[in-house]
């Protein structure tokens, strides 16, 4: 159990640092996609329990949408609150759903890299809205 969370932090951070090592993509654009995915891989594990799999779907298609948002209009704050509530859905999801269609201790492992993500996305906007503040509203 506790192995599920070292693994999703350790993910979470060498998603992070190889993500800032790839300078030259955009960064809002890629935690968005990744949000995104991440909603979708239920529907995968979920597609054999009809009732399932159409929460799942529902679920993934509102992840979809926030991704869409916090990309379209540039906006890290929201792709992070995204992550957030993706960690809220891993953990929930076994008080009213069968978790055991999931793999073992999921829930633990993709709530520990969602809110680790998560952290780093907010603290990260904030640090780049002091820059901007800090320069008078100037390009950095």
């Amino acid at each position: 159990m506790i192995t599920a969370i070292i693994i999703g932090v350790s993910m979470a951070l060498a998603q992070i640092v190889l993500f800032e090592l790839l300078k030259q993509f955009n960064k809002n654009s890629i935690y968005s996609l990744i949000l995104c995915a991440i909603g979708f891989l239920y529907v995968g594990f979920t597609w054999t329990d009809m009732s399932a799999f159409l929460i799942a779907s529902v679920q993934a298609i509102v992840f979809l949408f926030i991704a869409y948002f916090g990309l379209t209009k540039n906006n890290l704050y929201v792709v992070a609150l995204g992550y957030f509530l993706h960690g809220l859905w891993d953990i929930g999801y076994s008080f009213w759903q069968d978790s055991s269609l999931l793999p073992p201790h999921y829930d633990l492992f993709c709530m520990s890299l969602d809110y680790i993500v998560g952290i780093y996305l907010t603290f990260k906007t904030i640090r780049l809205n002091k820059l901007i503040f800090e320069n008078d509203g100037r390009s950095i």
